[in-house]
């Protein structure tokens, strides 16, 4: 569904990812996960077209990603940030109509769509009429993602969806999507630095560390074949606040 070829971006001395390739298999799930500062929104914002690789090339099903194409292959892709990224003069049902709006969609087509999108979010219909202030940040994300779906693109990209949500919400949100990747079968791209929800998504999990990859495969091959000693560091970094002290000690033994 979607190839990198060498793809490499420099933001003046900082090599923020060094030339990378990447095949994303069709109808799964694949998280790419690391610190902060390890390359990974960068390369999902290279896919997106958001920024333009230095070198190399994205293709999707095979039609490399240029200047001609760009709008007809974003129009192929759903893009889904932390905070949402709705229009605060729009209300929810404007935010989520827009670009079908633009692309002359009628209304009886429009309010079908939205329809079908409430249902499958979960989404209290009157939320459609509330402006994003009015929303919790739960159905901010849901609007959202019902936005990014709203053409019915072939692939949905996240952006650490679901990290400025409180425990809770993030927990019946993650629920929710998995439930909607299934559902829909799409190709999903999602970024996260949270390991243990790169677990709960992901078909194929790709670890980043200092802007190039160190690590591809299941969660559990991670865990069991390290390929280098930061993969071990960069799990149980994260492990640690939430075992403790004891279950730390009965894991390790």
């Amino acid at each position: 569904m979607l190839e990198l070829r060498g793809v490499s971006k420099r933001y003046a001395s900082l090599e923020a990812v060094r030339p990378t390739d990447l095949r994303v298999p069709r109808g799964e799930t694949t998280v790419l996960i690391g610190a902060s500062g390890s390359g990974k929104s960068t390369l999902l914002r290279m896919i997106v077209g958001l920024v333009l690789p230095d070198s190399g090339s994205v293709s999707i099903d095979g039609e490399q990603l240029c200047a001609d194409n760009l709008r007809a292959l974003r129009h192929r892709m759903g893009y889904v940030i932390q905070d949402g990224g709705l229009f605060p003069h729009l209300d929810g049902r404007s935010n989520v109509a827009l670009l079908a709006r633009h692309l002359g969609w009628d209304e009886p087509r429009i309010e079908a769509r939205l329809r079908a999108l409430t249902e499958l979010t979960r989404l209290p219909v009157d939320a459609l009429d509330r402006f994003p202030s009015q929303l919790s940040g739960g159905q901010c994300q849901r609007v959202s993602l019902m936005r990014a779906l709203m053409l019915d693109p072939d692939m949905l990209l996240l952006d650490e969806p679901l990290g400025a949500l409180d425990a809770l919400i993030r927990a019946e949100l993650q629920e929710d999507l998995v439930e909607i990747f299934r559902e829909l079968g799409k190709t999903v791209v999602m970024v996260t630095h949270d390991i243990g929800e790169a677990a709960f998504f992901g078909d194929h999990i790709v670890l980043l560390h200092d802007g190039a990859i160190l690590q591809r495969g299941s969660m559990q091959q991670l865990i069991d074949s390290p390929a280098d000693p930061f993969v071990t560091r960069f799990i149980r970094a994260q492990r640690r606040p939430i075992l403790g002290p004891s279950a730390r000690d009965a894991g390790d033994a």
